[in-house]
């Protein structure tokens, strides 16, 4: 992905579950690059919240309520919302 056309823009990040848990907060707002891929988005993340390592590989990301898939790129405006998706565990 191109990034020579990337701004930074401050997105906020809601955590849900165990997501929430680890992080120790609800929300947050962080500052990433306009045009990234769904990995450097969950780079940025996992940098802030390193706790969140321990569930990366299972994290599912929405962008104003529309899950991202692993290879998505993401194209974010200011004031976007992140959602932070822990495994789902069922029963």
């Amino acid at each position: 992905m191109a990034e020579q056309n990337s701004v930074f823009v401050n997105v906020n990040i809601l955590f849900f579950a165990k997501s929430r848990e680890l992080s120790g907060v609800n929300s947050a707002q962080i500052t990433v690059l306009s045009q990234c891929t769904f990995t450097n988005l969950l780079e940025n993340i996992l940098q802030q919240y390193p706790s969140l390592a321990v569930i990366s590989e299972n994290i599912i990301l929405a962008l104003n309520e529309d899950y991202l898939s692993k290879d998505s790129d993401v194209n974010l405006q200011e004031g976007d919302e992140i959602a932070v998706i822990p495994p789902i565990s069922g029963g």
